[in-house]
């Protein structure tokens, strides 16, 4: 057993190919390994700024010999007086051998031509020689680049290699580098420390670079450096603003980490806390550091009450440095802030009313007018979702005043150097222009959720005004012909609708999206002429739309796939789904309760039974009431009567409206077991299929009353066993 070691070395890689290189590179050495049947252990991928590299443990020195036989033509083609033909001779030649080899044997179809081929294993160095410059150009990323005057492309140029199998250097050559890149078993270390460094065995690797100052293990180095952040902050008391994002950056920046902490100026903390952590994190890719226990206002117009005036760092130079790199970084930031400073200042000097004003001079979208266009479409949605909701009084006022005003800082100073505070500062600086809390903190809200996992609107003005800028967007761009598709999606439509939903389930609210749709979609024909829109179908479109959003939101919190498609899948009708998503919602929940209690077993049981045979008939899926349907005068017998005594109480509670009819219509079919076993089976059983017209009729109208009073719950049709 071997060891084998791939080092691909190169000019500083971009944080993320450095990390999502690593999951390619390790599928296709698995497929490769499979596929050749070259036996392995485990495979260890890893990467720093300057580098990818592999380690396979426990590699075999070549793959076993495969004996496999092979079916040729019939043998009265093959062979003719004992002497072969051309078909025998091709086969023969195609498997390696000569025609006296082949053999003749009876199968069910007569005797056929049968060839035993033997293939030789290969070597583990002749495998990997061939195989590495093909895992270097398969890997994928964004921007690749050439250099020299070679044909290579990669994130970065290529500038060494090391491949050993323990310690002897396979003969790869990268010829498409400028000049060729010829493998060998010297790595290189720090900048600072080492211009290279020989790795005298595969095994040996890690320990050989950590003597020059590399830390070469990436899952090591990021727990260094979270645990180095943490550490610091507890000792400061303070809390790290240190997301996911940014500790996989930090990790993927450095091969040595360093923790630097800096100062800045205290009079930046008259900032509000939202620009100096942006500057921080996303700009210059330190950690702010916030007050531990402080409340954090979202308002708030500065950072005093919640931000330190320090911040940490993750540096990759020597420690005897640190003290230059820590004066290096704060004047860096020192001048990002003053930056930000001014930014701020320009932008409280114009009233954020003018800012809106300037929105009719910024396109929105070909075809779609300015923001301002679009500002006065999200107010028209605001206004129908409002009346749509029942929401009066101050949470209207406040949401119509916030649709007014939710564009004006896009056009500001602060939000074109630092898009992503968009929202944040214009509901600040709506506040500190007087502006009561509620409508700044719509403002602020609207943009919410900005994607998966995100917090939701808080108050209620603030998730009217988020509803309405995500059917806005989904009306204007729908109606100019643009629509998600694969991977591509550049409105982020699935994202707004996916938010659509998640509000409504957020808050409780019963909004009927059909009837919003019809009615937008007959607005939008009459904003938006020169598209043609055909109002009704554009409607039926969106629906559809959300329709796939909202079985694709209860797949991702878990709800298994038969139970999504039974409350909202293609069998159910777009009314029972879309004009009330929350309903939707409850119903899925309670089914995943009643599942996990075994309690569905049961209800199922009673509903596909009574389903199966109801399909014979042709009574409508909308009927939920026995009344007029079924004639009592026709039974035979009194399990008829008790099946009829079900579907009598069952019908209040699902044509009724209370908070509780699910769990008291599943519990109602529960309970209707036993009728309907009377009704199939044992002395009172009946004939469902009777001769007699009428009553086959009406045997088939109880049972798919009873159907349809379910179908209000689920389509039970849907669920596995």
């Amino acid at each position: 057993m071997s060891t084998f070691l791939l080092e691909i070395g190169t000019e500083e890689l971009p944080a993320d190919f450095a990390r999502l290189a690593l999951p390619q590179l390790e599928q296709m050495l698995r497929r490769d390994f499979q596929e050749a049947r070259l036996g392995h252990g485990a495979i260890h991928c890893t990467s720093t700024p300057r580098r990818l590299a592999v380690t396979v443990e426990q590699m075999e020195a070549r793959t076993p010999d495969l004996q496999e036989e092979r079916k040729g033509p019939p043998a009265a083609q093959a062979f003719r007086d004992g002497v072969a033909t051309p078909a025998a001779v091709g086969f023969a030649n195609r498997c390696g051998l000569a025609a006296e080899a082949l053999e003749v044997r009876d199968t069910p179809k007569g005797p056929f031509v049968f060839a035993t081929v033997l293939e030789p294993g290969r070597s583990a160095q002749e495998l990997l020689t061939a195989w590495i410059p093909q895992w270097i150009q398969g890997l994928q990323g964004r921007r690749f680049m050439r250099w020299g005057e070679g044909e290579s492309r990669f994130s970065r140029p290529v500038r060494w290699l090391v491949a050993l199998l323990d310690g002897a250097v396979l003969p790869v050559v990268l010829e498409g580098s400028d000049p060729p890149v010829r493998a060998g078993n010297l790595s290189r270390g720090h900048r600072l420390l080492a211009a290279s460094v020989p790795v005298d065995h595969a095994d040996t690797y890690a320990h050989c670079l950590a003597a020059v100052g590399v830390q070469v293990n990436r899952d090591t180095r990021g727990q260094w450096i979270r645990t180095a952040v943490e550490q610091a902050a507890a000792r400061l008391e303070a809390e790290p603003d240190c997301p996911t994002a940014l500790y996989d950056e930090l990790t993927d920046l450095v091969e040595a980490p360093l923790l630097i902490e800096g100062q800045m100026d205290a009079h930046y903390l008259d900032l509000p806390a939202e620009v100096l952590s942006t500057v921080m994190r996303a700009h210059q890719r330190y950690v702010p550091l916030y007050r531990r226990d402080a409340a954090r206002d979202p308002l708030a117009l500065d950072a005093r009450a919640s931000l330190l005036p320090r911040f940490l760092c993750i540096g990759n130079g020597l420690p005897e440095a640190s003290p230059t790199v820590q004066r290096g970084n704060e004047r860096v930031l020192k001048a990002r802030l003053a930056d930000a400073e001014f930014f701020v200042q320009a932008d409280r000097a114009v009233p954020s009313i003018d800012r809106r004003d300037q929105l009719a001079r910024v396109t929105f979208a070909e075809g779609l007018g300015s923001l301002l266009d679009r500002v006065e479409r999200l107010e028209w949605c605001t206004d129908v979702l409002l009346e749509q909701l029942g929401i009066g009084g101050a949470t209207a006022v406040a949401a119509r005043r916030a649709a007014h005003l939710c564009k004006h800082d896009l056009v500001s100073q602060m939000v074109g150097e630092f898009p992503e505070l968009q929202g944040v500062m214009g509901g600040k600086y709506l506040l500190a222009e007087g502006e009561s809390r509620e409508v700044a903190l719509a403002v602020l809200e609207h943009y919410l959720p900005r994607g998966a996992g995100d917090a939701l609107p808080d108050s209620e003005a603030g998730a009217v005004v988020a509803l309405a800028e995500r059917l806005e967007l989904l009306l204007s761009i729908y109606a100019k012909g643009e629509r998600p598709s694969g991977s591509s999606d550049p409105y982020a439509l699935r994202r707004a609708g996916n938010g659509l939903l998640q509000i409504l389930w957020s808050r409780g609210w019963s909004l009927d999206l059909l009837a919003f749709l019809e009615r937008a979609t007959a607005h939008w024909a009459q904003l938006l002429p020169a598209f043609g829109v055909d109002a009704r179908a554009l409607a039926l479109e969106l629906a559809e739309f959300l329709r796939q959003r909202l079985l694709s939101l209860l797949e991702e919190a878990g709800v298994d796939p038969d139970l999504v498609q039974a409350v909202a899948g293609d069998t159910v009708p777009l009314e029972r789904v879309l004009r009330d998503p929350a309903d939707a919602r409850q119903r899925a929940d309670l089914l995943v309760a009643l599942r996990a209690s075994g309690a569905l077993a049961a209800v199922q049981a009673v509903v596909t039974r009574a389903a199966r045979l109801a399909e014979k008939g042709s009574l409508p899926a909308s009927v939920l009431s026995a009344s007029g349907v079924v004639d009592a005068g026709l039974f035979e017998q009194p399990s008829e009567a008790g099946m009829l005594a079900v579907l009598n109480g069952l019908e209040p509670i699902a044509t009724g409206g209370a908070s509780d009819r699910y769990g008291r219509l599943a519990a109602g079919l529960s309970a209707g077991a036993a009728a309907l076993a009377a009704f199939f089976d044992g002395d009172q059983s009946v004939m469902v299929m009777a001769d007699d017209p009428a009553i086959r009729s009406n045997r088939l109208n109880l049972l798919a009353v009873l159907r349809n009073q379910a179908s209000v719950l689920a389509d039970f049709s849907r669920l596995s066993g």
